[in-house]
């Protein structure tokens, strides 16, 4: 087949300011950052994070080529100068008009989960419980997109119901 040996790298969001953003990513959701890449004669910055199988290669240009080799990477952009706007923010695409609506991340509980995100404040826009939809949860990131917390066994059980 011809593309075979593609592979989804990333998807990006911009974010205002990246110490917030870096420290939910990192810290609540436990991603690696795998590497940052500046550009300050065009004033931006880009953070690429995820779930890494293996360890990423010390050698700069090695370590980039492997980042670019990586599946499902987040790639969190931010123009340099948003971060001191009180005014400034991005539209996360769930207010009108809609447009972008989440990524997700794959737990083994979500119950699990959701405990340890309260324990570090998190904001929700959907717990586990509420709604239709049980057993998954949505939380807001510091830019206001939202993180969908989905257990496959789970997600399983909404789409395929036991019959009974």
């Amino acid at each position: 087949m011809e593309t075979q040996d593609y592979v989804l790298n990333q998807t990006m969001l911009r974010i205002k300011d990246p110490a917030p953003s870096l420290d939910f990513y990192q810290n609540v959701l436990g991603m690696t950052l795998l590497d940052q890449f500046d550009f300050p004669d065009n004033e931006f910055s880009l953070f690429f994070l995820g779930y890494p199988q293996s360890e990423p290669p010390e050698a700069p240009a090695a370590r980039a080529a492997w980042v670019f080799e990586q599946p499902a990477l987040l790639e969190l952009t931010h123009n340099h100068g948003t971060e001191s706007d009180p005014e400034f923010s991005y539209h996360h695409g769930n207010d009108e008009p809609r447009g972008f609506g989440h990524i997700g991340i794959s737990v083994p509980d979500v119950y699990a989960a959701c405990a340890r995100f309260d324990d570090l404040g998190v904001t929700y826009v959907k717990r586990p419980d509420d709604g239709n939809m049980k057993g998954l949860a949505f939380l807001r990131d510091p830019d206001g997109y939202w993180i969908e917390i989905l257990s496959p066994k789970g997600l399983s059980g909404l789409i395929f119901p036991a019959r009974g």
